[in-house]
């Protein structure tokens, strides 16, 4: 099974490095144009999953006019709490931002999540997916999402396995990878960024 994880068009907040997590912004003008302009660029999926804020949603909406798009809650991006929609500017003297930085971005967002609450949510979600998408017999499966979404993702299921802030990925672009089972566990092998 082809395993295809997508990263949301550009938003306003992403331009000027923003901790954008549950502010629910749409995708720039100059991003739906790239978008559009580039479908033919990304995957064929037999099945589209989406997180449900209005930048994955309008990203999936151009990528695949012709399919239904399925929302899954819990794709969301990480509960930046207090930190959210500020940028290192506006947080470089706050000692609880710099406390973040040095734990690796380990400790929970102040009113957020930690980094574990959230792989685990996003994990709950992704094998939701792969459920209903094994179910209606798909062979290739896109998740339309946020950065760190595809980050928790591939941190759990890697294979072989990189750490969390080892799968980055820029806005537009995304990883395809195959889903296998290995001793009982889901694994993305064969990863592969995209489009080049």
């Amino acid at each position: 099974m082809e395993i295809y994880l997508i990263r949301h068009g550009c938003t306003r907040g992403n331009l000027e490095h923003r901790y954008v997590g549950s502010t629910d912004e749409s995708l720039t003008e100059e991003a739906v144009r790239v978008i559009a302009k580039s479908r033919d660029s990304y995957p064929h999926p037999d099945i589209v999953f989406s997180s449900p804020l209005n930048r994955c949603v309008e990203t999936a909406g151009l990528l695949y006019p012709d399919l239904g798009i399925t929302v899954l809650q819990e794709l969301r991006e990480c509960s930046f709490g207090e930190f959210e929609y500020k940028n290192y500017l506006e947080l470089k003297d706050d000692l609880r931002y710099q406390q973040w930085i040095d734990s690796g971005g380990t400790l929970p967002f102040p009113g957020g999540e930690s980094r574990e609450a959230f792989i685990d949510r996003c994990a709950w979600a992704f094998e939701e997916g792969i459920r209903a998408g094994v179910q209606k017999k798909c062979e290739k499966m896109a998740f339309v999402v946020h950065g760190g979404t595809v980050m928790a993702v591939l941190d759990r299921y890697s294979l072989p396995h990189r750490d969390y802030f080892d799968w980055q990925v820029k806005n537009g672009c995304g990883f395809a990878g195959r889903l296998v089972m290995e001793e009982g566990q889901i694994r993305i092998t064969e990863l592969r960024g995209f489009p080049e």
